[in-house]
């Protein structure tokens, strides 16, 4: 008990020189209140000197350790660490000294059951009346349960199919799974800690640090281009989607970084385009407003109109407003189904004449697999009967290749898919993180 009081005075002593001027209390109700402040923390909190003998210890450190009090007072935190912990922890004491206060110093100390028990430690200069230090209060936090959701979430960017990466809010890469390296040709070790700005351009390094600040603020960004070179000089489009990385106070300090090659997916899309530049009936890309976005020859060739007379313009111009109606109702259809068939429409060409037509359309789709428009594919009905065998062949060409569309879109949705429930993986970990660090620690 002896000791105990003394503890107390040390503490009593700092707060009285705090409060010197206007303080109201007396010592020994000061000392009170830090005894009773240190026994009811909710963390382990000790209180050691200079040379690392703990002098005092609330129960949450008994608790913590599995040692009783009279086996952790008067120790040297020695017996508890390891030597090279040991000789951090007397530097860690010394930070106290110059700065008044250490942070996040790590230490593992051994347990009663003989467990090694990882714990961060935060301390504070504990001062005598002439404010001078003479020991430090320290506060430890269990790991435990942090370490292995740090090692999980690591888990989860090494085993991740995709290219994943965590980087710095400086855009310094920090952590790469294998997934990077086989994208990029660089090894782990050319990777970690390089800037991204070495493999993207300037412009889109710009782009990259803004879709960092978009992280910060929003905690997310979707969708952001980047065209790293390889290390084979070969330049990889990608699209990222980042979340924030965040430390244990839920503060941003990076982001978990995302890749997805597009070399398939553009040449699929420019394969697509060639499929509507180069098809030998009129084709046309709509949004699900009826806005004109793409057409090919054959549909100015049908109509008459030059391209600038066409595009970004609504189909509405061209037909009537029962079958304008009809359309929009056959674009719902699409959202619904996926594909509508053999809708009339019979538009008015750059002459004034009416040409009846057929519609068959399938869905345009976003790369989250959303319907955003349609391909829609003409087909001039005035000469059905002279031409209908060239129409059947041209018929089944368009329908292999509305077919390989469909499988495109399988594709790309099925990619989707998976990124979406990879995403929703992640947020779930950040959310058992934010739970597990807004509980109180085990030892309180």
């Amino acid at each position: 008990m002896a000791r105990r009081r003394g503890t107390s005075e040390l503490l009593s002593a700092k707060i009285t020189h705090g409060r010197r001027e206007g303080g109201n209390g007396t010592g020994s109700n000061t000392a009170l209140v830090a005894d009773i402040i240190i026994a009811n923390a909710p963390d382990p909190v000790f209180v050691s000197d200079l040379e690392g003998k703990i002098l005092q210890a609330n129960g949450a450190v008994s608790k913590l350790l599995g040692f009783r009090q009279d086996e952790l007072i008067e120790q040297s935190l020695s017996r508890f660490i390891s030597p090279r912990e040991t000789r951090e922890f007397l530097a860690a004491l010394q930070e106290v000294v110059k700065k008044g206060v250490t942070r996040n110093a790590r230490l593992n100390p051994r347990s009663a059951s003989g467990e090694v028990i990882p714990t961060t430690l935060n301390a504070s200069a504990l001062r005598d009346p002439d404010g001078n230090v003479i020991g430090a209060i320290g506060i430890l936090r269990d790991m435990r349960e942090l370490d292995k959701a740090r090692s999980y979430a690591e888990s989860l960017i090494k085993n991740a199919p995709d290219p994943v990466f965590v980087s710095d809010l400086e855009g310094k890469i920090l952590q790469a799974n294998d997934a990077v390296s086989k994208l990029l040709g660089f090894r782990p070790d050319e990777l970690i800690e390089q800037s991204l700005s070495r493999f993207i351009s300037p412009e889109e390094t710009r782009e990259f640090l803004a879709a960092l600040r978009e992280v910060v603020e929003k905690g997310v960004t979707r969708d952001a281009r980047l065209n790293p070179l390889s290390a084979s000089s070969e330049v990889i489009p990608t699209t990222l989607n980042a979340s924030a990385l965040r430390d244990t106070d839920g503060k941003v300090i990076g982001a978990i970084g995302i890749l997805r090659d597009m070399r398939e997916l553009d040449k699929a899309r420019a394969y697509a385009e060639s499929l509507i530049k180069n098809a030998p009936d009129p084709v046309f890309v709509s949004d699900l407003e009826g806005k004109i976005l793409q057409a090919n020859d054959a549909v100015f060739t049908l109509l008459g109109f030059r391209p600038d007379e066409l595009i970004e313009q609504s189909l509405s111009r061209f037909i009537s407003p029962e079958e304008t109606r009809e359309f929009l109702a056959a674009l719902q259809e699409v959202v619904e189904r996926g594909v509508t068939r053999n809708a009339r429409l019979n538009p008015r060409s750059a002459s004034g004449e009416v040409i009846p037509t057929s519609l068959n359309a399938s869905a345009l789709r976003d790369t989250d697999g959303k319907v955003i428009g349609a391909i829609g594919i003409l087909r001039d009905m005035r000469a059905y009967e002279q031409v209908v065998r060239d129409l059947e062949k041209s018929k089944q060409e368009l329908q292999e290749k509305i077919l390989d569309l469909e499988k495109f879109e399988e594709v790309v949705v099925g990619r989707e898919l998976k990124m979406i429930a990879l995403e929703k993986e992640l947020e779930q970990l950040r959310r058992d993180l934010e739970r597990t660090q807004s509980r109180p620690s085990q030892g309180a």
